[in-house]
C-alpha cells in the first residue's frame, strides 16, 4: 500500500503493455509497409523487435514513473501536461534504445535510421497518448490518492 491506495499490479502493469504493444505492433507494420514502402516482413521484423524492447521498456519506465509521481504527489493522477511529458520522455528513451538496431536491420546510415525512428516514435507519441488516456478511463489504477 503507497499513500493510501494500490498502484497497479505485475499483473495489471503486463496486460497493459501486452495490450498496447500489439495492437501498436499491426498498426505500425500495415503503415510503415505502404508508406515507408518497406516489405511487410522487413518492417514487420523492426515493428517486432521494437515491440519486445518497448515491452521491456514500457513496465520499467512505467513502474519508475509511477512510483516518482505517488512519492512527488501522492496519487497516480496525470492531467494532460504530464501525460505529454510522460509520453514524450518514454518516446525518447526508446528512440536510443532502438536507432542502432533499424540502421543495422535495414543496412541504413544513423542519419537515416534516426529519422525513420523518429517517424516511428511520432506515431507511437500519439498513440501512448491515447492508448493510456483510455486504458486509465476504462481501467483506472487502484484509488491511489494524495492524503493530507
Amino acid at each position: 500500500m503507497i499513500g493510501g491506495g494500490d498502484m497497479r499490479n505485475t499483473r495489471e502493469r503486463i496486460v497493459h503493455a501486452v495490450s498496447f504493444e500489439v495492437s501498436g505492433l499491426l498498426i505500425l507494420t500495415v503503415l510503415g509497409s505502404w508508406g515507408l514502402g518497406y516489405p511487410v516482413t522487413v518492417m514487420g521484423t523492426v515493428a517486432l523487435v521494437g515491440t519486445t524492447l518497448a515491452m521491456v521498456w514500457v513496465y520499467i519506465y512505467n513502474l519508475a514513473f509511477d512510483r516518482v509521481l505517488v512519492r512527488l504527489t501522492g496519487a497516480l493522477r496525470k492531467p494532460i501536461w504530464l501525460r505529454i511529458i510522460h509520453a514524450i520522455l518514454f518516446e525518447a528513451g526508446l528512440l536510443i534504445i532502438l536507432l542502432p538496431f533499424i540502421a543495422w536491420h535495414l543496412g541504413i546510415g544513423f542519419v537515416e535510421a534516426f529519422w525513420l525512428d523518429l517517424s516511428m516514435a511520432g506515431f507511437y507519441l500519439l498513440y501512448a497518448f491515447a492508448f493510456n488516456w483510455v486504458y486509465d478511463l476504462m481501467f483506472p489504477p487502484g484509488g491511489v490518492e494524495k492524503r493530507g
